[in-house]
């Protein structure tokens, strides 16, 4: 089906009564404006809304997480991520779930994780499950139906591949940098990548563009201890930081805006087809065009020729990147205040939380 777009919400903002919402994170990511994955980037801009909007706001996260409303937090699983780690993750979200539903008067409850059904809440309580990932990466049980159970998918793409019965079409949105200029020339060039450091993303691919170009690639994100991805990192990366190119780990939002803004271009090499990129999304906030593999989602986000380039090999990044240049900054940010404003998708997320409460009134009502 295609995207509903709910534009305002003049029930929540004409006084009707507000609602307890409980969003329930992957259990092995903190949530934080500037944290590593876009779902955890989007239950914090989520979890903001509701407290602005006069409702209440329930996270269940890993300590650690930063929250408006109120953060239910979970004991952090120390050490490598692997198949102990995550089961240990789990039975620990399960019991901070179990004992959150029956401490507090819950109206609606919204997953975000992929692993999602491994702690579903078996209740008679509305429930939404925001699909963030690739539909294929998810369990097979995860998309049966299920009594109050709303699914939502975060593009056009993700749709026409997800097998589930999808009740809306949310786009992801960011936070839009409240002054907006033509960015700072800067002394030495350099091409940005920015995100979790995972084999899917690609990012070695960026380096080898930005090498044939003779630029700087800084290489900006979050190494979590899954034996994967120490291994992608330790074969593919970091044998490649060299001529000027950079790892430069985790970075806070104030330094990311910088590099975001001072960055000749974004590169976004993903081989997975993605649902989303709120990186991308991010670049084009700030001005700064966006070179991408022309996978998934990608193609929804970027205008090709317009803001950015989409491109289908290292070569063709290489020559994206050498005429970068041509692409207008003003127009970037155009099409980001147009198409991806945080505002723009939280205001949808809290329509459909209103329109699933009211869909409850009547059985409430004849009890």
């Amino acid at each position: 089906m295609a995207r509903v777009s709910y534009g305002d919400t003049p029930e929540i903002r004409s006084g009707a009564m507000p609602l307890t919402i409980l969003n329930v994170s992957y259990p092995l990511a903190t949530v934080a404006d500037d944290a590593a994955g876009g779902a955890e980037q989007v239950l914090a801009m989520l979890d903001q809304a509701i407290v602005r909007n006069g409702h209440r706001s329930l996270v269940i996260a890993p300590r650690g997480s930063e929250c408006h409303g109120c953060l239910i937090g979970t004991e952090k699983v120390s050490g490598v991520l692997d198949d102990s780690a995550k089961r240990l993750a789990r039975q620990r979200h399960r019991e901070a779930i179990h004992r959150t539903l029956s401490g507090f008067d819950v109206d609606l409850v919204h997953l975000h994780g992929i692993d999602f059904p491994e702690y579903f809440p078996d209740v008679l309580i509305p429930k939404v499950v925001t699909l963030h990932l690739p539909c294929e990466w998810y369990a097979g049980n995860a998309f049966q139906a299920r009594p109050e159970t709303y699914y939502i998918c975060v593009s056009n793409l993700q749709r026409r591949t997800c097998p589930a019965t999808i009740h809306h079409i949310i786009e992801n949105g960011v936070r839009l940098p409240v002054a907006f200029s033509k960015r700072n020339k800067v002394v030495r060039p350099f091409v940005l990548g920015l995100g979790r450091i995972c084999p899917e993303k690609g990012f070695h691919f960026a380096m080898d563009a930005a090498r044939i170009c003779g630029i700087r690639f800084l290489l900006a994100g979050t190494l979590y201890e899954y034996p994967e991805h120490r291994a992608y990192f330790d074969k593919e990366i970091r044998p490649r930081l060299r001529r000027g190119h950079r790892f430069l780990g985790a970075v806070g939002s104030e330094r990311k805006k910088q590099l975001l803004s001072n960055a000749l271009c974004v590169l976004v090499p993903s081989l997975a087809a993605e649902t989303s990129s709120l990186v991308a999304m991010e670049a084009l906030a700030h001005g700064t065009p966006v070179i991408a593999f022309r996978a998934g989602a990608l193609c929804e986000i970027v205008d090709d020729g317009r803001t950015g380039f989409l491109v289908d090999s290292v070569e063709q990044m290489a020559e994206a990147i050498s005429v970068a240049g041509r692409i207008d900054p003003a127009e970037c940010r155009r099409q980001a205040e147009c198409r991806f404003s945080a505002t723009r998708m939280t205001d949808e997320y809290l329509a459909l939380y209103r329109e699933i409460s009211l869909l409850r009134q009547p059985a409430h009502s004849e009890v």
